[in-house]
C-alpha cells in the first residue's frame, strides 16, 4: 500500500540530485509549498528555481516512515546532503517531513518540511 509513495519519494530525491526540473515540475503539486530548516518558504516555482543557484553533490535519506491516508500520505525521514549553493559547499542534515496527496491526475508533493539536526 505503501509502496507507490516510496516510489514517488524516490523519484523526488532523485530529480532533486540529478536537478531534473522537468520531473520535479510534474512530482510537484501546483500549491507547492516548502518551509525551510529556518522557516522561508519557496513555492513550486521558486523551489524549481532554486536549481539555478544550488546543486546535491550527494543525497542519503533513511529512516523513512511513510504513513498512507485515504488519499494523502505522510512521508518522514532522516536527509543528510552535501551541496553547492552559489558555489560554497555546505553539509546538511535534517528531518523531513513530505505531504503527498492524490489528486485526479495522480500524486503530487503538496508540501515538504526541514528541520535540522544538531552536528552528531
Amino acid at each position: 500500500m505503501t509502496a507507490e509513495i516510496r516510489e514517488l519519494q524516490q523519484a523526488f530525491t532523485d530529480a532533486e540530485l540529478h536537478a531534473d526540473t522537468d520531473r520535479l515540475e510534474t512530482l510537484l503539486a501546483d500549491d507547492f509549498i516548502s518551509i525551510g530548516e529556518r522557516g522561508y518558504l519557496l513555492d513550486k516555482r521558486q523551489w524549481i528555481g532554486r536549481h539555478a543557484d544550488f546543486g546535491y553533490l550527494a543525497l542519503e535519506t533513511t529512516e523513512l516512515d511513510i504513513r498512507r491516508y485515504d488519499r494523502a500520505a505522510i512521508v518522514r525521514c532522516l536527509q543528510h546532503s552535501r551541496a553547492t549553493w552559489r558555489g560554497e559547499v555546505m553539509e546538511l542534515s535534517v528531518r523531513l517531513g513530505q505531504v503527498w496527496v492524490e489528486l485526479p491526475a495522480g500524486w503530487r508533493l503538496a508540501g515538504i518540511q526541514f528541520s535540522s539536526l544538531e552536528p552528531a
